[in-house]
């Protein structure tokens, strides 16, 4: 005899598996899946040409070499490698020496905790910071999805800052957001930015911006969580401070991945949480620690073997990330650019000027923002893909207030420069295609309402 097989509500399972939140970046797989042939602006993922397979083996090898001269005998090695490590992490030694040298930020090794990428850190900060329902998480707006949708798995509340004209949130706004909140009766813990070349929108914070938000949240008693994996893709050199280097009052916890500076498929990132955690008890630990607990609980250590790979890149380039990924930020400046000259030419400004169209032009990073006369959301996003071949990434789910219905995000970091050129004269013909379809609905809705005042 067969059974059918059990049926679970939805409404019976966590909320945030019905967010549209979640769902998002579902359909942007499918839809990638459904049309390969497309070229896609849509992925935020490093260029391929720079990864070989035996350069894998290549630098655990030199992790391996790093760790006997250490001292270590093989069976250290050995457990090293294939037992279960510490919480913390292996190569917390050698990620501080790279903070030092690649962004000035001087780093106890042992306030770092390794993480299965910079997900994992959100959750685990978010998790640690919140501790009731009354405590709410400010987000700088528009918002990577990634810490919205943490915050969504955690039932932790979320209130948006929005961006300034400069870039980042607006100091005054960061004020006002933080009063607001206290004034419901709830406490604003912390608060979510991606200084440099932000996801999505692109956008840095000038200096002073970056001097002024930290006057403003430690007036406002704020932590302000840090995310910067796009910051040594610059256009320009002269690159600026991150938070973290600028901080004096250890009111930064700064996020960081080597998704884009080594590769993704490591699945590596760190949290620096250096400051201090006071217990009843009076025994004082750093955040760092109180971390490792919660991150006992979920992944119990982070891969060695990726550790062990990563350490190797970093030995092999002296722990100087950013002179090592000088090509990498050589074709995404060359890539941006190219980008934005063929908006240029494919919208010339008149043209833009009756279209309704305009653009951002960021300073580097990945990502470039485009300002349509339509809804770009996923059915029009569908509709270029099958009938144009270029799929782009709708704005709107980055606003966690609502908002950017007409915006849509383009990345330039997978295509090679011939793709872009290509891709953004058939995304021109999709906008002109789609604004003329939404005129003449337009035409046709105003003509009914004609008929039927008469």
């Amino acid at each position: 005899m067969t059974t059918a097989p059990r049926t679970l509500p939805l409404a019976d399972l966590h909320a945030s598996l019905a967010d549209p939140l979640l769902d998002a970046m579902t359909f942007l797989n499918e839809v990638t899946e459904r049309h390969p042939d497309a070229l896609s602006f849509a992925p935020g993922r490093p260029h391929e040409g720079f990864f070989e397979p035996e350069d894998v083996h290549t630098h655990l090898d030199t992790y391996l070499t790093h760790l006997a001269e250490r001292g270590l005998s093989r069976s250290a090695v050995r457990t090293a490698l294939f037992q279960y490590g510490p919480t913390k992490g292996i190569v917390a030694d050698l990620v501080a020496r790279t903070l030092a040298n690649d962004e000035g930020i001087d780093a106890d090794p042992a306030a770092l905790v390794l993480t299965v990428g910079a997900q994992e850190g959100m959750l685990l900060v978010l998790r640690a910071l919140c501790a009731t329902p009354e405590d709410v998480l400010l987000v700088s707006s528009p918002c990577y999805v990634g810490v919205t949708g943490a915050a969504r798995l955690l039932d932790l509340a979320t209130v948006p800052v929005p961006e300034g004209t400069d870039g980042g949130p607006d100091p005054a706004a960061v004020r006002a957001a933080a009063r607001a909140v206290r004034a419901s009766g709830r406490r604003p813990r912390a608060l979510y930015v991606v200084p440099d070349f932000a996801n999505p929108s692109g956008t840095s914070m000038p200096l002073r911006a970056r001097s002024g938000l930290l006057e403003a949240a430690a007036e406002e008693g704020l932590l302000v969580i840090e995310d910067n994996p796009y910051g040594f893709f610059s256009r320009e050199e002269g690159d600026r401070p991150t938070l973290k280097a600028l901080d004096r009052r250890h009111q930064v916890v700064h996020l960081g991945s080597f998704a884009k500076t080594c590769f993704p498929g490591a699945r590596l990132g760190y949290v620096l949480a250096d400051q201090r955690v006071l217990a009843p008890d009076g025994r004082t630990t750093l955040l760092a620690d109180e971390l490792a607990k919660l991150k006992s609980m979920t992944t119990v250590n982070t891969p060695a073997l990726s550790q062990a790979v990563i350490g190797g890149m970093l030995l092999r380039h002296d722990c100087r990330l950013r002179a090592a990924n000088a090509p990498a930020r050589a074709h995404y400046a060359a890539n941006l650019a190219v980008l934005l000259r063929e908006l240029e030419r494919h919208f010339p400004a008149a043209e833009r000027d009756r279209l309704g169209v305009s653009w951002n032009e960021p300073e580097g990073g990945f990502f470039a923002v485009l300002e349509v006369p339509f809804t770009a959301d996923e059915a029009a996003m569908e509709r270029c893909a099958r009938d144009h071949g270029v799929l782009w990434t709708p704005m709107a789910p980055f606003y966690p207030a609502g908002g950017g219905e007409r915006r849509l995000r383009l990345s330039i970091s997978a295509l090679s420069a011939r793709q872009i050129e290509t891709g953004v004269a058939r995304l021109a013909d999709f906008v002109r295609t789609a604004a003329n379809r939404d005129a003449a609905a337009d035409r046709d809705a105003a003509a009914n309402r004609s008929t039927s005042a008469h």
